[in-house]
């Protein structure tokens, strides 16, 4: 692989840290008064924190591949309901196996929402792409052991805690050996530069679910929080309560929401859940603060990058909203921010960024050669001092339009203004599928989440047919300076008709660039028969 400008005994380790399911304002330092971050509140305050930086996909497996490969999902091709892995053909320029092939010494641990290779998460592809491999496919959960066999062997109980331990193992030559984790090295080499992947499936609806406030968790996990007053989200509106909905409802059809999210329906049931989400987040804190730590006992820390963010956000009742999988803020802006030692002074940046941007920073830091399949943008300046503009629009989209009741929408925004538009929605209804699993004695995972093959046609119609021609069936139009949480639509006033203009020109073209030329680079995939 080719190297540019930096030599290879000059180059940082980098590790780079993805939560799951975390909002922008979900830590100290960008916003709640409530959560004690002091650890990440640290870092973050040494780093470029990026106020505005924003997923392309609020949804784990298409905003995972996207962070892969510097792509956004209308060019990539895979979601959950896109009958599609993405092919090893692909998967050859995704940034883990650029920077393997330049010589850094490479790490997966946590979890991992992409298929790769045919055959999807049993192909082993993903696996094999990596120097250490501590990581399950689909969820990590609360409590890891109870479901996944690659961390059986860990000392910890709690999800934090096992990755930690494998964290340990990646950096230290002399950790504890980790049974589960599969390394093609003894350990770490010392003459290789690093690049260690660490994923939580934190606070990630199926990982709150499952906590069970065990005596054997830590009291971060049990009663923290548990005796502070948790006020109610802004524009926070209980199921009952519900009189005109945010979308309309044959568009968002709420009724078909999957019941994993139903805790937003109540006060009560948003207060407990949030706690949790609260306690997890807390204990990714202490563990940044003992891995921090670890980088200055093993005289790492003076050439080591850290990069923080998540995949989405996830909604907790505003506007009597559940799940993500839509474009507004509350899914697509999430923390963001790069770690960079040798920077004298943090600082925050405004600047219009996205996850596909982490890609091309990574391989521009480490000095390789940054492939013309990428479309991210390198914002490795800001580590070094510089200011660059970014992009003058933000793009996201939601593809992953199911019987769920989620509507195909796509979005474009400014820093002050956003625009988004929303598609006929034709998905039969899972409450109505529920029903016949019910009557003809179906299992519902075989009723409501396998993918079939003949699915990619209903999925590719949905990324081909908004860039030739079809028409929306509803807009909105929000001022983001004045109104951050979205709450009143002015897709209809006259006096912003001139803003309308401009965004949905930006929007012909954000979407045509984010479609790219060619076919996706997928395999066609089932889940069928797969266990995860």
């Amino acid at each position: 692989m080719q190297l540019t400008h930096a030599q290879k005994n000059e180059r940082p380790n980098i590790i780079f840290i993805l939560t799951d399911d975390q909002s922008y304002g979900m830590m100290e330092c960008t916003g709640n008064k409530i959560i004690k971050t002091p650890n990440l509140n640290k870092l973050a305050g040494e780093s470029v924190l990026f106020t505005k930086a924003h997923i392309t996909s609020a949804i784990c497996t298409p905003s995972r591949v996207s962070v892969f490969l510097s792509q956004y999902e209308r060019k990539h091709g895979v979601n959950f309901n896109s009958a599609t892995a993405v092919s090893e053909e692909a998967w050859a320029d995704s940034y883990p196996v650029l920077m393997r092939e330049a010589g850094y010494y490479t790490g997966y641990i946590g979890k991992n929402h992409a298929p790769i290779g045919k055959g999807g998460y049993e192909s082993g592809v993903l696996e094999q792409s990596f120097d250490f491999w501590y990581a399950s496919h689909g969820g990590v959960y609360f409590y890891p052991k109870e479901k996944r066999k690659i961390y059986k062997d860990a000392i910890a109980n709690t999800q934090v805690e096992i990755l930690e331990e494998g964290v340990e193992q990646f950096l230290d030559p002399n950790a504890r050996r980790l049974k589960g984790a599969i390394s093609f090295l003894e350990s770490r080499p010392k003459e290789k530069p690093f690049l260690l992947n660490l994923n939580f499936n934190i606070p990630h609806g199926a990982t709150t679910q499952t906590m069970r406030q065990k005596e054997t968790d830590d009291d971060i996990y049990r009663t923290l929080y548990r005796d502070l007053e948790i006020p109610l989200p802004d524009n926070y509106i209980a199921k009952a309560d519900i009189e005109s909905p945010k979308l309309p409802a044959s568009l968002h059809r709420a009724r078909d929401r999957q019941a994993g999210y139903n805790y937003v329906n109540t006060p009560e049931g948003f207060k407990e859940r949030y706690i949790r989400q609260l306690q997890c987040i807390t204990g990714v804190d202490r563990m940044i603060g003992k891995l921090r730590e670890k980088l200055k006992e093993l005289k790492l820390d003076k050439n080591t990058i850290i990069i923080f963010t998540s995949d989405h956000g996830l909604f907790m009742g505003e506007h009597g909203l559940g799940g993500k999988a839509l474009c507004y803020e509350k899914t697509t802006h999430v923390p963001m921010f790069v770690y960079n030692p040798k920077q004298k002074k943090g600082y925050k940046s405004d600047a219009l960024v996205q996850t596909i941007d982490v890609a091309p920073t990574i391989l521009s830091l480490a000095g390789v050669k940054i492939p013309e399949t990428f479309q991210g943008k390198d914002i490795s300046g800001f580590v070094k001092g510089d200011k660059p503009k970014v992009r003058d629009y933000l793009y996201t989209e939601n593809l992953w339009s199911t019987s769920f009741g989620n509507p195909r929408c796509e979005a474009v925004q400014t820093k002050d203004w956003k625009y988004i538009r929303y598609y006929a929605n034709h998905n039969p209804s899972a409450t109505e599928k529920i029903k016949l699993a019910k009557t003809f004695n179906m299992p519902l995972r075989t009723m409501l989440y396998e993918v079939h093959p003949s699915q990619l046609a209903i999925y590719r119609s949905f990324v081909e047919n908004p860039i030739n021609g079809e028409e929306p069936v509803y807009e909105e139009l929000y001022n983001l300076s004045n109104d951050p949480s979205e709450v009143f639509n002015l897709i209809d006033k006259p006096e912003h008709k001139e803003v309308l203009k401009e965004l949905r020109l930006a929007w012909k073209k954000e979407i045509t660039n984010a479609r790219g030329k060619g076919n996706p680079k997928v395999v066609v995939y089932t889940n069928t028969k797969s266990k995860i």
